[in-house]
Protein backbone atom coordinates (compact mmCIF):
# COMPACT_ATOMS: atom_id res chain seq x y z
CA UNK A 1 0.00 0.00 0.00
CA UNK A 2 1.41 3.35 -1.13
CA UNK A 3 2.28 5.61 2.08
CA UNK A 4 1.44 9.43 0.89
CA UNK A 5 3.10 12.41 2.50
CA UNK A 6 2.13 15.69 2.16
CA UNK A 7 5.00 18.58 2.53
CA UNK A 8 3.51 22.14 3.16
CA UNK A 9 4.91 25.19 3.80
CA UNK A 10 3.23 28.86 2.84
CA UNK A 11 3.87 29.96 -0.33
CA UNK A 12 4.58 26.25 -2.22
CA UNK A 13 7.26 27.37 -4.10
CA UNK A 14 10.82 26.72 -2.34
CA UNK A 15 10.98 24.03 0.57
CA UNK A 16 7.97 22.07 0.13
CA UNK A 17 8.92 21.86 -3.37
CA UNK A 18 12.00 20.29 -2.98
CA UNK A 19 10.62 18.04 -0.57
CA UNK A 20 8.35 16.51 -2.50
CA UNK A 21 10.61 16.28 -5.25
CA UNK A 22 13.37 14.17 -3.72
CA UNK A 23 11.19 12.43 -1.84
CA UNK A 24 9.44 11.23 -4.77
CA UNK A 25 13.29 10.71 -6.43
CA UNK A 26 14.54 8.91 -3.50
CA UNK A 27 11.88 6.64 -3.38
CA UNK A 28 12.15 5.89 -7.32
CA UNK A 29 15.60 5.14 -6.50
CA UNK A 30 15.41 2.93 -3.79
CA UNK A 31 12.18 0.88 -5.03
CA UNK A 32 9.80 2.33 -2.37
CA UNK A 33 6.12 2.65 -2.45
CA UNK A 34 5.80 6.01 -1.13
CA UNK A 35 4.52 9.26 -2.88
CA UNK A 36 5.19 12.58 -2.09
CA UNK A 37 2.96 15.78 -2.68
CA UNK A 38 3.08 19.66 -1.39
CA UNK A 39 0.95 21.90 -0.70
CA UNK A 40 0.91 25.49 0.69
CA UNK A 41 -1.20 27.65 3.20
CA UNK A 42 -1.20 30.91 0.84
CA UNK A 43 0.79 29.54 -2.54
CA UNK A 44 2.39 32.09 -4.52
CA UNK A 45 1.19 30.36 -7.95
CA UNK A 46 4.49 30.49 -8.97
CA UNK A 47 7.55 27.58 -8.06
CA UNK A 48 10.93 29.43 -7.57
CA UNK A 49 13.70 28.83 -10.29
CA UNK A 50 16.12 28.33 -7.74
CA UNK A 51 14.34 25.08 -6.27
CA UNK A 52 13.95 23.80 -10.09
CA UNK A 53 17.00 24.41 -10.93
CA UNK A 54 18.54 22.60 -7.69
CA UNK A 55 16.09 19.95 -8.32
CA UNK A 56 17.00 19.24 -12.19
CA UNK A 57 20.88 19.35 -10.93
CA UNK A 58 20.34 16.49 -8.81
CA UNK A 59 18.54 14.60 -11.84
CA UNK A 60 15.29 15.24 -10.48
CA UNK A 61 11.93 15.05 -12.77
CA UNK A 62 9.70 18.12 -12.15
CA UNK A 63 7.74 18.44 -15.38
CA UNK A 64 4.19 18.82 -13.56
CA UNK A 65 5.21 20.47 -10.71
CA UNK A 66 3.10 23.90 -9.62
CA UNK A 67 2.40 25.61 -6.86
CA UNK A 68 -0.49 24.62 -5.31
CA UNK A 69 -3.46 25.32 -1.88
CA UNK A 70 -3.46 22.69 0.77
CA UNK A 71 -7.36 22.60 0.19
CA UNK A 72 -6.78 20.21 -2.84
CA UNK A 73 -5.89 17.50 -0.18
CA UNK A 74 -9.00 17.93 2.20
CA UNK A 75 -11.79 17.44 0.02
CA UNK A 76 -13.50 14.12 -1.26
CA UNK A 77 -10.97 12.26 -3.88
CA UNK A 78 -7.97 13.16 -2.38
CA UNK A 79 -5.23 11.01 -1.63
CA UNK A 80 -4.94 10.00 1.94
CA UNK A 81 -2.30 10.91 3.92
CA UNK A 82 0.14 8.56 6.30
CA UNK A 83 2.41 11.82 6.94
CA UNK A 84 2.05 15.53 6.91
CA UNK A 85 5.50 17.35 6.90
CA UNK A 86 5.47 21.23 7.27
CA UNK A 87 8.86 22.38 6.50
CA UNK A 88 8.66 26.34 7.01
CA UNK A 89 7.76 27.64 10.59
CA UNK A 90 5.05 29.93 9.32
CA UNK A 91 3.55 26.90 8.04
CA UNK A 92 3.93 24.89 11.52
CA UNK A 93 2.36 27.64 13.13
CA UNK A 94 -1.21 28.04 11.26
CA UNK A 95 -3.98 26.09 12.03
CA UNK A 96 -3.95 22.79 9.41
CA UNK A 97 -6.97 21.89 8.06
CA UNK A 98 -8.01 18.60 9.03
CA UNK A 99 -7.05 15.55 7.42
CA UNK A 100 -8.96 12.59 6.32
CA UNK A 101 -7.42 9.55 8.12
CA UNK A 102 -5.67 11.21 10.93
CA UNK A 103 -1.87 11.10 9.54
CA UNK A 104 1.40 11.42 11.67
CA UNK A 105 1.95 15.24 12.02
CA UNK A 106 6.00 16.83 11.99
CA UNK A 107 7.95 19.93 11.40
CA UNK A 108 11.24 19.52 9.86
CA UNK A 109 11.92 23.43 10.02
CA UNK A 110 14.19 24.85 7.00
CA UNK A 111 16.10 28.04 6.19
CA UNK A 112 14.04 29.89 3.63
CA UNK A 113 16.92 30.09 0.83
CA UNK A 114 14.58 32.48 -1.38
CA UNK A 115 16.22 34.81 1.52
CA UNK A 116 19.90 33.80 1.18
CA UNK A 117 22.59 36.94 0.89
CA UNK A 118 24.60 37.33 -2.05
CA UNK A 119 22.65 37.48 -5.20
CA UNK A 120 22.05 34.75 -7.35
CA UNK A 121 24.59 32.69 -6.63
CA UNK A 122 24.22 32.99 -2.89
CA UNK A 123 20.60 31.72 -3.41
CA UNK A 124 21.80 29.28 -5.99
CA UNK A 125 24.28 27.62 -3.17
CA UNK A 126 21.61 27.99 -0.14
CA UNK A 127 18.98 26.08 -2.72
CA UNK A 128 21.70 23.51 -3.11
CA UNK A 129 22.91 23.00 0.67
CA UNK A 130 18.87 22.93 1.89
CA UNK A 131 17.76 20.37 -0.89
CA UNK A 132 20.68 18.61 0.49
CA UNK A 133 19.34 18.69 4.02
CA UNK A 134 15.80 17.59 2.98
CA UNK A 135 17.22 14.89 0.97
CA UNK A 136 19.18 13.32 4.12
CA UNK A 137 15.79 13.53 6.04
CA UNK A 138 13.85 11.85 3.59
CA UNK A 139 16.44 9.09 3.19
CA UNK A 140 15.39 8.69 6.78
CA UNK A 141 12.10 8.70 6.25
CA UNK A 142 12.33 6.02 3.39
CA UNK A 143 14.50 3.45 5.70
CA UNK A 144 11.85 3.05 7.81
CA UNK A 145 9.65 -0.26 7.74
CA UNK A 146 6.39 1.89 6.96
CA UNK A 147 4.29 -0.72 6.21
CA UNK A 148 4.86 -2.62 9.53
CA UNK A 149 4.99 0.44 11.23
CA UNK A 150 2.07 2.08 14.11
CA UNK A 151 1.61 5.42 13.65
CA UNK A 152 2.48 6.16 17.26
CA UNK A 153 6.40 4.07 16.41
CA UNK A 154 5.82 6.44 12.79
CA UNK A 155 5.51 9.56 14.98
CA UNK A 156 8.76 8.65 17.14
CA UNK A 157 10.97 8.01 14.61
CA UNK A 158 9.77 11.15 12.42
CA UNK A 159 11.00 13.07 15.76
CA UNK A 160 13.92 11.83 15.90
CA UNK A 161 15.06 12.52 12.60
CA UNK A 162 13.60 16.29 13.08
CA UNK A 163 16.11 16.49 15.63
CA UNK A 164 19.00 14.97 13.28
Amino acid sequence: MTTNVLILCTHNSARSVLSEGMLNHLASQFGRDVRAYSAGSSPSGRINPFAIEALGNAGVDVSGYRSKSWDEFTGEGAPEMRVVITVCDSAAAEACPYWPGSPVKVHWGYADPSNAPGGDEGKRQAFELTRQAIGYRMMQLLMLPLDSMSNAELQEHLDRIAKS
